[in-house]
Protein backbone atom coordinates (compact mmCIF):
# COMPACT_ATOMS: atom_id res chain seq x y z
CA UNK A 1 0.00 0.00 0.00
CA UNK A 2 1.42 3.59 -0.80
CA UNK A 3 0.97 5.71 2.20
CA UNK A 4 2.04 8.77 0.28
CA UNK A 5 -0.63 8.93 -2.16
CA UNK A 6 -3.32 8.53 0.34
CA UNK A 7 -2.36 11.33 3.07
CA UNK A 8 -2.69 15.19 3.49
CA UNK A 9 -0.21 17.51 4.45
CA UNK A 10 -1.59 18.27 7.25
CA UNK A 11 -2.46 14.66 8.36
CA UNK A 12 0.69 13.59 7.17
CA UNK A 13 2.02 16.44 9.65
CA UNK A 14 -0.02 15.29 12.74
CA UNK A 15 1.27 11.63 12.04
CA UNK A 16 4.73 12.50 12.22
CA UNK A 17 4.41 14.14 15.14
CA UNK A 18 2.12 11.57 17.02
CA UNK A 19 4.76 8.83 15.87
CA UNK A 20 7.95 10.83 17.52
CA UNK A 21 5.67 9.90 20.89
CA UNK A 22 5.44 6.97 20.25
CA UNK A 23 8.83 5.80 19.26
CA UNK A 24 7.58 4.40 16.03
CA UNK A 25 8.41 5.75 12.22
CA UNK A 26 6.02 7.78 10.41
CA UNK A 27 4.98 4.73 7.61
CA UNK A 28 4.09 2.22 10.27
CA UNK A 29 2.15 4.63 12.13
CA UNK A 30 0.39 5.48 8.96
CA UNK A 31 0.17 1.72 8.12
CA UNK A 32 -1.68 0.77 11.78
CA UNK A 33 -3.88 3.52 11.52
CA UNK A 34 -4.83 2.61 8.34
CA UNK A 35 -5.87 -0.97 9.50
CA UNK A 36 -8.22 1.23 11.24
CA UNK A 37 -9.42 4.17 9.31
CA UNK A 38 -10.46 3.87 5.94
CA UNK A 39 -8.01 5.50 3.09
CA UNK A 40 -7.25 8.56 2.56
CA UNK A 41 -6.36 9.43 5.83
CA UNK A 42 -7.40 13.36 6.32
CA UNK A 43 -7.66 15.27 9.27
CA UNK A 44 -11.30 14.97 9.83
CA UNK A 45 -10.66 11.26 10.26
CA UNK A 46 -7.40 11.63 12.35
CA UNK A 47 -10.17 13.73 14.18
CA UNK A 48 -12.03 10.44 14.99
CA UNK A 49 -9.14 8.53 16.46
CA UNK A 50 -9.42 7.27 20.26
CA UNK A 51 -7.18 6.08 22.61
CA UNK A 52 -8.90 2.86 22.36
CA UNK A 53 -8.46 2.52 18.68
CA UNK A 54 -4.81 3.57 18.63
CA UNK A 55 -4.15 0.52 21.21
CA UNK A 56 -5.84 -1.60 19.13
CA UNK A 57 -3.68 -0.75 16.53
CA UNK A 58 -0.39 -0.81 17.88
CA UNK A 59 -0.66 -3.27 20.65
CA UNK A 60 -1.63 -6.97 21.50
CA UNK A 61 0.28 -9.74 19.36
CA UNK A 62 2.30 -8.74 16.66
CA UNK A 63 1.73 -5.01 17.33
CA UNK A 64 4.59 -2.53 16.62
CA UNK A 65 5.05 -0.95 20.18
CA UNK A 66 3.59 -1.32 23.95
CA UNK A 67 2.48 1.78 25.29
CA UNK A 68 1.31 4.14 28.53
CA UNK A 69 -2.07 5.15 28.33
CA UNK A 70 -0.73 8.87 28.96
CA UNK A 71 1.18 8.17 26.33
CA UNK A 72 -1.67 7.58 23.75
CA UNK A 73 -3.66 10.19 24.95
CA UNK A 74 -0.71 12.40 24.20
CA UNK A 75 -0.78 11.07 20.31
CA UNK A 76 -4.20 10.91 19.45
CA UNK A 77 -4.25 14.64 20.68
CA UNK A 78 -1.66 14.87 18.34
CA UNK A 79 -3.79 13.37 15.65
CA UNK A 80 -6.22 15.86 16.18
CA UNK A 81 -4.50 18.55 15.66
CA UNK A 82 -3.78 19.66 18.90
CA UNK A 83 -0.93 22.17 20.01
CA UNK A 84 -0.04 21.26 15.99
CA UNK A 85 1.25 25.02 14.45
CA UNK A 86 -0.65 25.47 11.40
CA UNK A 87 -3.43 22.56 12.66
CA UNK A 88 -7.14 23.44 12.02
CA UNK A 89 -7.64 24.08 15.53
CA UNK A 90 -7.95 28.56 15.99
CA UNK A 91 -5.55 30.47 18.24
CA UNK A 92 -6.97 31.70 21.77
CA UNK A 93 -7.47 35.27 22.56
CA UNK A 94 -5.79 36.85 25.26
CA UNK A 95 -7.55 36.93 28.42
CA UNK A 96 -7.55 37.27 32.32
CA UNK A 97 -10.56 37.07 34.70
CA UNK A 98 -12.49 40.21 35.26
CA UNK A 99 -11.35 41.75 31.89
CA UNK A 100 -14.84 41.74 30.85
CA UNK A 101 -17.13 43.36 33.57
CA UNK A 102 -20.96 41.90 33.02
CA UNK A 103 -19.84 38.74 30.59
CA UNK A 104 -20.84 35.55 30.58
CA UNK A 105 -18.63 32.11 29.04
CA UNK A 106 -20.22 30.17 26.76
CA UNK A 107 -19.22 26.67 25.81
CA UNK A 108 -19.57 25.40 21.83
CA UNK A 109 -19.73 21.54 21.12
CA UNK A 110 -17.26 21.09 18.54
CA UNK A 111 -14.70 18.21 16.10
CA UNK A 112 -13.87 20.49 13.55
CA UNK A 113 -11.49 24.03 13.96
CA UNK A 114 -14.10 26.77 15.19
CA UNK A 115 -17.03 25.25 13.78
CA UNK A 116 -20.34 24.59 16.12
CA UNK A 117 -20.87 20.66 14.71
CA UNK A 118 -20.73 18.83 17.75
CA UNK A 119 -23.15 16.41 19.69
CA UNK A 120 -22.92 16.47 24.04
CA UNK A 121 -21.44 13.00 24.50
CA UNK A 122 -19.40 12.63 21.53
CA UNK A 123 -18.01 15.91 20.56
CA UNK A 124 -14.15 16.01 20.58
CA UNK A 125 -13.70 19.63 22.46
CA UNK A 126 -15.42 22.00 23.64
CA UNK A 127 -14.34 25.88 22.56
CA UNK A 128 -15.13 28.28 25.23
CA UNK A 129 -15.95 31.77 24.85
CA UNK A 130 -16.15 35.18 27.06
CA UNK A 131 -18.96 37.45 25.75
CA UNK A 132 -20.12 40.74 26.85
CA UNK A 133 -22.62 43.23 24.85
CA UNK A 134 -19.62 44.80 23.26
CA UNK A 135 -16.71 42.10 22.24
CA UNK A 136 -16.25 38.27 22.74
CA UNK A 137 -13.44 36.31 23.28
CA UNK A 138 -11.97 32.34 22.54
CA UNK A 139 -10.08 31.88 25.55
CA UNK A 140 -10.09 28.03 25.85
CA UNK A 141 -10.20 24.80 23.94
CA UNK A 142 -11.29 21.81 26.25
CA UNK A 143 -10.89 18.33 24.89
CA UNK A 144 -13.05 15.87 25.69
CA UNK A 145 -10.39 12.85 25.56
CA UNK A 146 -10.25 12.54 29.33
CA UNK A 147 -14.00 12.03 29.62
CA UNK A 148 -14.24 9.02 27.75
CA UNK A 149 -13.06 6.68 30.80
CA UNK A 150 -14.83 8.47 33.13
CA UNK A 151 -17.72 6.24 35.13
CA UNK A 152 -20.01 8.58 34.26
CA UNK A 153 -19.12 10.14 30.42
CA UNK A 154 -22.23 13.08 30.82
CA UNK A 155 -20.96 14.18 34.44
CA UNK A 156 -17.78 14.36 33.46
CA UNK A 157 -18.43 16.50 30.66
CA UNK A 158 -20.80 18.55 32.40
CA UNK A 159 -17.51 19.03 35.37
CA UNK A 160 -15.48 19.95 32.23
CA UNK A 161 -18.10 22.97 31.35
CA UNK A 162 -19.48 23.87 34.95
CA UNK A 163 -17.51 27.31 35.10
CA UNK A 164 -19.53 28.37 31.88
CA UNK A 165 -23.13 29.62 32.04
CA UNK A 166 -24.35 28.78 28.55
CA UNK A 167 -23.79 25.69 26.38
CA UNK A 168 -24.48 25.47 22.80
CA UNK A 169 -24.86 21.74 20.79
CA UNK A 170 -25.85 20.14 17.90
CA UNK A 171 -28.30 17.63 20.13
CA UNK A 172 -28.20 16.51 23.68
CA UNK A 173 -30.75 13.63 25.40
CA UNK A 174 -32.84 14.32 28.18
CA UNK A 175 -30.46 12.98 30.85
CA UNK A 176 -27.62 14.11 29.55
CA UNK A 177 -29.33 18.08 29.52
CA UNK A 178 -30.13 17.35 33.43
CA UNK A 179 -26.73 16.57 34.58
CA UNK A 180 -25.86 19.97 32.53
CA UNK A 181 -28.34 21.76 34.33
CA UNK A 182 -27.50 20.27 37.58
CA UNK A 183 -23.70 21.91 36.83
CA UNK A 184 -25.88 25.17 36.90
CA UNK A 185 -24.75 25.17 32.56
CA UNK A 186 -28.40 26.62 30.57
CA UNK A 187 -28.00 23.81 26.90
CA UNK A 188 -29.15 25.17 23.81
CA UNK A 189 -29.64 23.01 21.07
CA UNK A 190 -28.25 24.67 18.14
CA UNK A 191 -28.97 21.95 15.36
CA UNK A 192 -27.42 23.76 12.42
CA UNK A 193 -23.78 23.36 11.46
CA UNK A 194 -22.02 26.70 10.98
CA UNK A 195 -19.22 28.72 12.61
CA UNK A 196 -18.81 28.89 15.93
CA UNK A 197 -18.45 32.65 15.90
CA UNK A 198 -21.41 33.35 14.01
CA UNK A 199 -23.54 31.62 17.19
CA UNK A 200 -21.63 33.58 19.20
CA UNK A 201 -22.24 36.80 17.71
CA UNK A 202 -26.17 36.11 17.98
CA UNK A 203 -25.54 35.43 21.79
CA UNK A 204 -23.68 39.03 21.78
CA UNK A 205 -26.61 40.84 20.11
CA UNK A 206 -29.11 39.63 22.66
CA UNK A 207 -27.14 40.28 25.62
CA UNK A 208 -28.48 43.82 25.75
CA UNK A 209 -32.27 42.99 25.81
CA UNK A 210 -31.58 39.25 26.67
CA UNK A 211 -34.55 36.88 26.89
CA UNK A 212 -36.01 35.64 30.56
CA UNK A 213 -34.03 32.24 29.58
CA UNK A 214 -30.76 34.37 29.20
CA UNK A 215 -31.62 36.76 32.15
CA UNK A 216 -31.76 34.26 34.32
CA UNK A 217 -28.40 32.59 33.08
CA UNK A 218 -27.11 36.47 33.93
CA UNK A 219 -28.87 36.76 37.39
CA UNK A 220 -31.13 39.54 35.63
CA UNK A 221 -34.86 39.64 36.47
CA UNK A 222 -36.39 38.94 33.08
CA UNK A 223 -38.19 41.87 31.57
CA UNK A 224 -41.15 40.34 31.20
CA UNK A 225 -41.56 39.88 35.13
CA UNK A 226 -39.95 43.35 35.82
CA UNK A 227 -42.97 44.19 33.70
CA UNK A 228 -45.35 42.45 35.49
CA UNK A 229 -43.89 43.82 38.91
CA UNK A 230 -43.84 47.35 37.99
CA UNK A 231 -47.40 46.97 37.25
CA UNK A 232 -48.18 45.36 40.80
CA UNK A 233 -46.36 48.32 42.12
CA UNK A 234 -48.38 50.62 40.77
CA UNK A 235 -51.22 49.36 41.36
CA UNK A 236 -50.38 48.83 45.27
CA UNK A 237 -49.81 52.74 45.24
CA UNK A 238 -53.14 53.45 43.76
CA UNK A 239 -55.25 51.19 46.45
CA UNK A 240 -52.58 53.31 49.26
Amino acid sequence: MSTNSSITREAALRIGLAALELKVTPRELTLAIAEKIDLPLTETKLATCSVELLREAMDGDGGICQMEKEDLKRAVRLLWGEGVSGSDLPALDAYLEGDMPGSIRLACASNTGEILDGHFGSCERFLIYQVSASESRLIGIRPTLDTETAEDKNVARANLIADCDVLYVQSIGGPAAAKVIRASVHPVKIPQTGPARASVARLQASLASPPPWLARVMGMEPPSLAQFASMIDEAEEEEA
